[in-house]
């Protein structure tokens, strides 16, 4: 059976766990070789055994950029070109206005906004014509959360940078479009509390969505191997939520 990503090239930054190793192994299933980056090499490494021998790991911070150019210079001189680029790197903490400190607001902003626009630009070279390029939000995006502004704010500025960089790029019929998860079941998310506290913030989390769960990082894994194929063809600076109705009553 043809797989729709068969000879396709992509790259997921943060794509050791949750929802970043989850579309890097659906994006290998649809016949995608994958590049995947990360942080930590012992996780790296149990991700692209679990994904398979389609994918590569480079070790790499998407807030660094003589680390982002590492990645492009791997990809360039292994397969010549990227047909899809999932920038899935980010994260954040939870801290109150009037507690925010420097430290708080520079992590988050460069890693979820800055380390973003310079992956996509830095990947610009590599991007073929008609490549697809995905962006993670989040319902928090467009949703006031407690001690989550700073996030949120950043999350809001991806959702920007499509509909602007979907412009730029229109010559190239290159696609931009955003992710948006709602609660998922992943590491991320359940680091925001202490462990003690890990179910009772997913039971709190799950009662707010219609569906009456939590999502899985998988679920997420498969919108973004729809957006990256061409039965997406037409979907370009578009926001697709995978969030179980959360944003959307």
């Amino acid at each position: 059976m043809s797989k729709k990503l068969s000879g396709k090239i992509a790259l997921v930054t943060g794509g050791s766990s949750g929802i970043g190793l989850a579309s890097a192994q659906e994006l290998a299933e649809q016949g995608a070789k994958v590049y995947i980056t990360g942080r930590r090499q012992k996780e790296l490494d149990a991700a692209v055994a679990l994904i398979g021998p389609s994918a590569t790991g480079i070790r790499a911070d998407a807030s660094v950029l003589a680390d982002l150019d590492t990645v492009f210079s791997t990809i360039a001189g292994e397969s010549g070109k990227l047909d899809v680029l999932f920038a899935n790197a980010g994260g954040g903490d939870m801290m109150p206005l009037g507690a925010i400190t420097e430290e708080h607001f520079d992590r988050i902003i460069g890693t979820n906004v800055r380390g973003v626009l310079f992956t996509v630009q830095k990947a610009l070279p590599l991007l073929t014509n008609g490549a697809s390029v995905i962006l993670t939000g989040s319902t928090a995006a467009a949703k006031g959360t407690a001690s989550f502004s700073v996030y949120s704010a950043s999350k809001a500025a991806v959702r920007n940078l499509a509909r602007s960089w979907a412009l730029d790029l229109k010559e190239r019929g290159i696609r931009v479009n955003v992710v948006s998860p709602g609660p998922v079941r992943t590491p991320g998310l359940g680091g925001l509390v202490p462990e003690e506290h890990r179910q009772g913030l997913f039971d709190a989390l799950a009662s707010g969505v219609p569906l009456g769960r939590l999502g899985e990082p998988a679920e997420v894994g498969k919108t973004v191997a729809f957006l990256a194929s061409d039965d997406a063809s037409f979907i370009n600076a578009a926001e697709i939520y995978v969030d179980g109705g959360l944003a959307q009553i």
